[in-house]
């Protein structure tokens, strides 16, 4: 009887077993996870906060279904150590587990900048249920509150501030909010909807000091400028789990390097998800970690399945605002797109020749799939380039070309 142990129960751990009891009924499988609860949907952490879906609505798996799959599920344990000659691991309260078939699937932590005063009591990050429970808590007693980061998971959480009555300020390094999924354009249309909810932005600054004594009370940027605060949450992207790939000689470079199986560059441990580094290209997002682990589970089942990159569609919606961005974005209009702006609505189609690169949909998502869809097939669009650009344009044209 094989024996598999996954360390960690996120997207692409979770996304394993399933592939794994597919292909193996009888084998054991040990999950270890440092959270104290079963998988979870991460992007519903800010409608937690903002108290707008309670925990057990967005729970992937329940226990049961873990029972379901005969698997040892060992919540809030934490793996101490690998040995991959022993071929065993280290539990931090269940002692030596023994594999035949090791699965690395740790995710990563929130970046936490080296800002001066970044250890008082409320200052925060957002990656856990833990995480989201310490900010509604200090939420209730706060009325200011700074966002350090305009990306994608922080903004979320600002817009859920806001729905609690916090008065939020965001600080955004770069000249614009998103600078890796919106272009000039599309960034001053997303700015002027999130200020008429009550949003003000400083962009092009960066936080220096965190002020107050064991509590915040405010935040000085670089230029001299302070803002009163009571909260302040870092959105300043992840970084990835990497000290036990690393102490067990796995190959690692900006994470763990894998090969198209996801297999490690150590015989039986394989690695998948914001941990894993396939083509010298991190994970960092939800899709590619659970096709990561799908492919991961399967092999570590010895059926050897290959993972094709693909290009994900960014999501984003703050109080009805859709946003969809993927691909080369051609942030610096360098390039040919197909563009359409009327009202609240933005559209860029990036194009190279007849292919599509890169999109961007604001204010709607409608043709976004299909546009996707078009981009990871490589399709030629032959004459419909020329439409793309129009406001009736059916995209459902795409999705009818073989």
């Amino acid at each position: 009887m094989k024996r598999y142990v996954i360390i960690g129960n996120g997207t692409a751990g979770a996304s394993a077993i399933g592939e794994i009891r597919a292909r193996d009924k009888d084998g054991s499988i040990v999950v270890f996870t440092c959270e104290n609860h079963p998988y979870y949907y991460r992007p519903r952490l800010p409608d937690y906060i903002a108290g707008e879906i309670s925990l057990d609505r967005f729970i992937m798996h329940q226990l049961s279904q873990y029972e379901k799959w005969d698997v040892d599920l060992r919540l809030g344990e934490a793996v101490c150590a690998i040995d991959p000659v022993k071929k065993e691991v280290q539990g931090e309260k269940s002692g030596t587990v023994q594999y035949d078939e090791l699965l690395i699937a740790t995710g990563s932590n929130s970046f936490l900048p080296p800002v001066k005063g970044n250890d008082k009591a409320g200052v925060f990050t957002l990656r856990t249920i833990a995480d989201a429970d310490a900010i509604i808590a200090a939420a209730k007693k706060a009325k200011l509150a700074v966002l350090v980061g305009g990306g994608l998971l922080g903004l979320e959480a600002g817009r859920a501030l806001v729905g609690l009555g916090l008065k939020v300020e965001v600080v955004e390094y770069m000249g614009r909010l998103l600078p890796r999924q919106l272009d000039d354009e599309g960034a001053r249309g997303l700015r002027k909807e999130l200020e008429g909810m009550g949003f003000s932005f400083h962009l092009a600054a960066k936080a220096q000091e965190i002020t107050g004594g064991d509590t915040v009370r405010g935040l000085v940027l670089e230029d001299g400028s302070r803002i009163d605060c009571e909260l302040v949450l870092f959105s300043a992207g992840v970084r990835p789990k990497l000290e036990l790939a690393r102490s067990a000689g796995i190959e690692v470079d900006k994470s763990v390097k894998v090969d198209k199986h996801m297999r490690t560059s150590v015989p039986g441990i394989w690695a998948a998800g914001d941990v894993a580094e396939f083509e010298g290209q991190p994970c960092g997002v939800w899709p590619v970690a659970m096709a990561q682990g799908k492919v991961a589970g399967a092999s570590m089942a010895g059926e050897l399945r290959e993972y094709v990159p693909q290009i994900p569609g960014m999501s984003l919606k703050v109080a009805g605002i859709d946003l969809i961005s993927a691909g080369n974005i051609d942030a610096e209009n360098i390039g040919t797109s197909k563009r359409f702006v009327s009202g609240k609505v933005y559209r860029k189609i990036v194009l190279k020749e007849d292919v599509i690169k890169g999109v961007i949909f604001l204010g709607s998502s409608a043709g976004a799939k299909e546009c996707i869809t078009a981009m990871n097939k490589g399709q030629r669009l032959g004459p419909l380039v020329e439409e793309l650009g129009s406001e009736g344009f059916d995209f459902s044209k795409l999705a009818s070309m073989n």
